[in-house]
């Protein structure tokens, strides 16, 4: 029995219910589904990581860290940026660990952008921007990617900014599409925004995952973009510890300072001995390096395995993902296909149209291959025997 309230809520987010990703997950979990709908992986971490962590609570490590996170971690993340990208922030005032990239992303927006702002994003897009954006009591504008190559239109961008236009968050490797920025981009970017007040907010949580020995166009490496752009990372989707809740994000002091006045009283700071876990992993730069290496040969294994499959795959330039085609030769709504492949086949996907406010239907799903040997194989194989309808 539920508890009664006499309160009626008013929503500040009256249309935002349940997520697909909990749809899809609750239906996996009925029909003891192979996961290759979420984006975590379902492999352990590096044991070493784990040892780092018990021994920074072994060694009492165990209380709030500094508001802005551990020196040493901030340090290690701003030689990191500074030897991949060029550009050097300063640990001191310029780099915030943060709990979760996501917290590092709802702390940007709301630190930064006020009520009456525009934000122009780009869809399909991960489902939390807008919603932030419209808590500050701001308006998202939604640009869509071309498709199938899931391309930024410039000039669209160009005709979609006002006065009031405060922000464009872009997202390289891209989720869902698995896209990723070319330097042509960041010339484009840099042009529009130039002489400007826009800020640029960079979801960069897949910086490490760019296939085919591409170099990773982020915005630290342009120096007209890093220097009004807040920048968001992950070291649960570096390091495979999605759960311990740990990110960062580094920008102009200017900037950073409005951020860390909302991350204060959000979280104050980030969970301690995983910070100092983290700071001794980070010495070996191969923990980064090695990375995108060992994610190609997942993409490249699940695309192999589905050579056979109905499916018609679009290239994966970085990230977790892989979009695949089935309108050939079916019209179902992409969220019925997915219900279909979770109740016939036990193999869970997500839907497109689930990263597009308007649920915009382009018979596209999206595959995430941070998953085991097994279950690749197991999540091909199910996929193999899918039949027209």
């Amino acid at each position: 029995m539920t508890l009664r309230t006499p309160i009626q809520p008013r929503s500040k987010l009256p249309d935002v219910g349940t997520t697909i990703f909990t749809v899809i997950g609750q239906l996996s979990a009925e029909h003891n589904a192979i996961n290759l709908s979420q984006g975590a992986p379902n492999f352990d971490c590096d044991p070493a990581l784990v040892a780092g962590v018990h021994r920074a609570m072994q060694a009492g490590h165990n209380q709030y860290a500094s508001m802005t996170g551990l020196a040493s971690l901030k340090e290690r993340i701003a030689d990191k940026i500074a030897y991949l990208y060029g550009t050097q922030y300063d640990p001191a005032s310029e780099v915030l660990v943060t709990a979760s990239a996501s917290e590092g992303l709802y702390s940007a927006i709301s630190g930064l952008v006020h009520a009456g702002d525009e934000v122009i994003y780009f869809e399909p897009s991960f489902d939390s921007y807008a919603p932030i954006v419209r808590l500050q009591g701001a308006t998202p504008v939604a640009i869509k990617l071309t498709v199938p190559d899931f391309a930024v239109n410039w000039d669209e961008v160009r005709a979609a900014i006002t006065s009031r236009t405060r922000m464009i968050i872009v997202n390289t490797p891209h989720n869902p599409s698995g896209q990723v920025f070319s330097a042509e981009d960041l010339a484009q970017l840099a042009a529009i925004t130039r002489n400007t007040d826009i800020i640029i907010l960079s979801d960069e949580v897949y910086e490490h995952v760019v296939f085919d020995d591409v170099p990773h166009h982020g915005m630290a490496t342009h120096p007209g973009l890093a220097e009004r752009s807040v920048i968001v990372s992950s070291f649960g989707k570096t390091y495979h510890v999605t759960g311990w809740r740990v990110g960062y994000c580094v920008a102009p002091a200017q900037l950073m300072d409005e951020i860390c006045k909302i991350h204060q009283f959000l979280m104050f700071s980030a969970d301690t001995p995983m910070q100092y876990a983290f700071a001794e992993h980070m010495a070996d730069p191969q923990t980064w390096l090695s990375l995108a290496a060992f994610y190609q040969r997942k993409r490249d294994l699940l695309v192999n395995l589905l050579a056979d499959s109905p499916f018609r795959l679009l290239p994966s330039a970085g990230s977790f993902f892989l979009l695949a085609d089935y309108s050939h030769f079916s019209d179902e709504r992409d969220s019925e296909m997915v219900k279909r492949l979770i109740v016939d086949y036990g193999v869970a996907t997500i839907p497109l149209s689930a990263f597009y406010t308007d649920g915009t239907d382009n018979k596209l799903i999206r595959l995430s291959f941070a998953k085991d040997e097994a279950t690749l194989r197991a999540g091909a194989q199910a996929l193999c025997r899918v039949k027209p309808r």
